[in-house]
């Protein structure tokens, strides 16, 4: 399996899941242009390093691209000739990139899963949505929810599209509760709770209520009931976003998210 930009963070990220799995560490390569930083992914893992893309490919039965949507096209075309000569199963970490242009830049032989991660697989606790091209195996699609699995929780969508609605909810969904959090935080430091603490205890608060929420056997809006008395102060915190239109406003900026994805395919397309 090689790693093309295998070195980066969540590159990085999906080889140490798969390693804790137990997959071989010498049957990864990752590659890179910083030599140092992987040398010293190589000592910290244990797998082969190279900065030779090409070489790379040329082993590769499985082909794992994760640079830059930017840079993604150069990158492709420079390892074209090898991808069509080995033929690998290629999965792609980038975002927005369709794949009718991975089709352009490698050839149209190539099988293609688009794989879209979130932050939290950093600490193994991510989101992957995955699509695949008609011509992907059954078990070349069970090697590429190997690998979203190896970093949290494989989601297949049954259409490209489908990644969009990805994107809105679990691939932006973190910066949703980061700046949930950030509110918190500021208004419990402006009534009189030292900055410090108010993160401490708002940052365990939204830990608790996610682990709470994935062990329930009850749904979220239950959940959320249980938490309120009736005429409590729990009662008159959520009547207030609901007053404010909390609601309406978390559909359309998640509207707006997936829009601006789908936006994002056609601009990096052309």
């Amino acid at each position: 399996m090689v790693f093309i930009g295998g070195a980066g963070n969540m590159a990085g990220a999906v080889i140490e899941g798969l390693l804790a799995s137990g997959y071989p560490a010498e049957r990864i390569i990752a590659t890179g242009v910083n030599e140092r930083k992987l040398a010293d992914f190589s000592a910290r893992t244990g797998v082969r390093v190279t900065t030779d893309n090409s070489a790379a490919v040329a082993e590769a039965d499985v082909l794992v691209l994760s640079v830059k949507p930017q840079v993604m096209k150069d990158v492709c075309l420079s390892v074209a000739e090898a991808v069509s000569a080995r033929a690998p199963l290629v999965i792609t970490l980038a975002a927005g990139i369709p794949l009718a242009a991975y089709r352009r830049w490698l050839g149209t032989g190539v099988p293609l899963v688009r794989a879209m991660p979130n932050t939290p697989a950093l600490v193994g606790t991510g989101v992957t949505g995955l699509y695949a091209a008609e011509d992907v195996s059954a078990e070349q699609r069970r090697i590429a929810e190997q690998l979203a699995e190896a970093v949290g929780i494989a989601h297949w969508v049954d259409d490209e599209s489908g990644i969009d609605q990805v994107i809105a909810v679990s691939g932006s969904g973190p910066a949703y509760y980061f700046q949930f959090m950030e509110s918190m935080i500021d208004a419990a430091e402006k009534a009189g709770m030292r900055r410090e603490d108010a993160e401490r205890l708002t940052l365990q608060t939204a830990l608790g209520a996610a682990k709470l929420a994935v062990a329930s056997d009850v749904d979220v809006a239950q959940l959320k009931r249980n938490v309120m008395s009736p005429k409590g102060t729990t009662e008159r915190a959520i009547q207030r976003f609901l007053n404010g239109g909390l609601p309406d406003l978390v559909e359309r900026a998640m509207g707006d998210c997936a829009a601006r994805a789908a936006e994002m395919a056609k601009e990096l397309d052309n």
